[in-house]
């Protein structure tokens, strides 16, 4: 299954050079349809520029807190020397929403 999603200009360019391999999101109804195996197509809402990726694994969380515990910082989207701090994500999630639904890690490889 093919599921879109669109993403900022710097994590777009991060999964394109390599860098960033874990997608950060809500585990909304959206995202409880995603599977192992399944492809992502993100959308640079910059310039519409599109890239395939593929789902190579799924981590569930409570919280953006417990996620970043877990994954190399890199690996989410920072830079080397930018201080990871899971607040960060407040900016699209509000933390009654990561109460309700949880968060997902999801371990992306590119086509």
């Amino acid at each position: 299954m093919k599921h879109e999603m669109k993403l900022n200009n710097g994590p777009f360019e991060r999964i394109k050079n390599g860098t960033k391999t874990i997608e950060l999101r809500l585990n909304d109804e959206k995202r409880q349809l995603l599977k192992i195996k399944d492809l992502i197509e993100f959308t640079n809402r910059t310039n519409n520029e599109k890239m395939l990726v593929e789902i190579a694994n799924l981590y569930h969380y409570p919280s953006f807190e417990e996620l970043y515990k877990h994954f190399d910082k890199v690996a989410m989207g920072y830079d080397e020397d930018d201080i990871a701090d899971p607040k960060d994500m407040e900016e699209y999630y509000s933390p009654e929403e990561q109460s309700k639904y949880g968060v997902l890690g999801i371990k992306i490889k590119k086509m």
